[in-house]
């Protein structure tokens, strides 16, 4: 089984676990910084980072559409059994047609979408990757996130990162 393909299976079960409680917002998170949210689960024990978008945009043909998605969310995860430190993945909310591009200032980095039922969820395709990644986030402002569906919609999600540093210290604290 390849690393991406791990990655997947992986993060799906874990989310599917927290998914229906977490959109019903009953999984309340251990603590919170700002704009993102700290939360423990699991066994074994998985901590991990999330935020929401404070913008999304989508476009058709060069024109804004109105389009349906389902969560859209920018996670950071530790899963110290699995010696996971630092994995970012991002849930689009639609099925992906192609790489996402993140923006953290002036650095530019690709995410690899999964296949099958994790085609709307996209990782860094190496752990060195997350943690290049993780390290821009934490001295940015804003995570800029495009993605294109298999319908051809080019979303732009802007996520905040004031709180991030803070957040993602205390899920490894919590983690270790």
């Amino acid at each position: 089984m390849t690393s991406m393909t791990w990655k997947a299976l992986a993060l799906c079960a874990a989310f599917a676990a927290a998914a229906p409680v977490a959109a019903q917002d009953a999984n309340q998170p251990v603590a919170s910084h700002s704009d993102w949210s700290v939360y423990v689960a699991g066994s074994p024990k998985e901590c991990y980072v999330m935020t929401q978008p404070k913008n999304s945009d989508a476009r058709r043909g060069g024109a804004s559409v109105k389009v349906e998605r389902g969560l859209i969310r920018l996670f950071v995860t530790f899963r110290p059994a699995d010696e996971v430190a630092n994995e970012v993945s991002f849930s689009s909310g639609y099925p992906l047609a192609e790489p996402v591009r993140v923006e953290v200032g002036a650095d530019t980095f690709s995410l690899s979408p999964g296949t099958g039922d994790a085609n709307d969820w996209a990782w860094p395709a190496t752990p060195a990757d997350d943690a290049r990644l993780v390290a821009a986030m934490r001295r940015g402002a804003e995570a800029k996130v495009t993605g294109v569906s298999t319908r051809g919609t080019t979303t732009i999600d802007t996520f905040s990162l004031i709180g991030f540093t803070a957040a993602i210290t205390e899920a490894e604290e919590r983690c270790r």
